[in-house]
């Protein structure tokens, strides 16, 4: 009897030992899955986090150099989605600030801080071109000026302040026509013609829209003002 229960405990004692040993084993293999998993996504969060791509200001597509400001703008998409105007990661107008117009859009910044000076819109279509010829001639020297078409920006333009624009470093004014689409950056005191600007004729055979042509869009770095 006594060999009987002393067998017993001993197979007992086996079986728990047995049970206990599989139970750690598949315990171990489960936590070493579980940490390789952790490492593994670990890893890959890193590496999707370092080959995302780094946003610029304004969403331009390289960084600007020092004493340099960041722009980027669009035209109006026909009479429908205002034209964007962004300055060193700052909207200055849109359609969602509500403070864009059918016509010219501009808006003006100082050429040394790069802070905004004033931002309005004047109807070339069926406003009077008399109050725009007066702001263009109150832009003071060393100011970035910004500039974007929406509809029509050209009907009620006439030479003077076609040659007013152009002074600020524009040299598609000249030919800017009804309901072209254009986007122009310059400087009032500027002694050359201006790098920034883009102009797109409105013609019934290539438009994208009925009636108008597609949007064009500009980004850059414009110098800042030294003295």
């Amino acid at each position: 009897m006594r060999v009987a229960g002393a067998a017993k405990l001993v197979v007992a004692v086996a079986v728990f030992l047995l049970t206990f040993y599989v139970i750690s084993q598949v315990f171990e293999i489960k936590m070493d899955a579980s940490l390789g998993n952790l490492f593994a996504r670990s890893a890959l969060d890193t590496a999707a986090r370092s080959t995302k791509p780094p946003r610029y200001k304004c969403g331009i597509s390289k960084a600007c150099p020092e004493k340099h400001f960041a722009f980027k703008m669009a035209s109006g998409a026909a009479n429908v989605v205002g034209p964007k105007i962004c300055l060193e990661d700052n909207v200055l107008m849109s359609g969602v600030k509500n403070n864009v117009g059918r016509g010219i859009n501009v808006a003006l910044a100082n050429g040394k801080t790069g802070e905004v000076l004033d931002t309005k819109y004047f109807d070339m279509w069926g406003g009077d071109v008399a109050p725009f010829i007066e702001f263009l001639k109150s832009i003071q020297d060393g100011t970035i000026v910004l500039m974007g078409t929406y509809d029509d920006g050209a009907t009620k333009l006439n030479d003077e302040a076609r040659r007013l624009i152009a002074e600020l470093g524009s040299t598609s004014i000249t030919s800017l026509g009804f309901r072209d689409n254009w986007v122009f950056c310059g400087g009032k005191g500027i002694k050359t013609k201006s790098p920034f600007e883009q102009h797109i004729k409105n013609n019934k055979d290539t438009n994208k829209y009925e009636g108008w042509p597609e949007v064009v869009e500009m980004e850059g770095c414009i110098p800042q003002k030294q003295d």
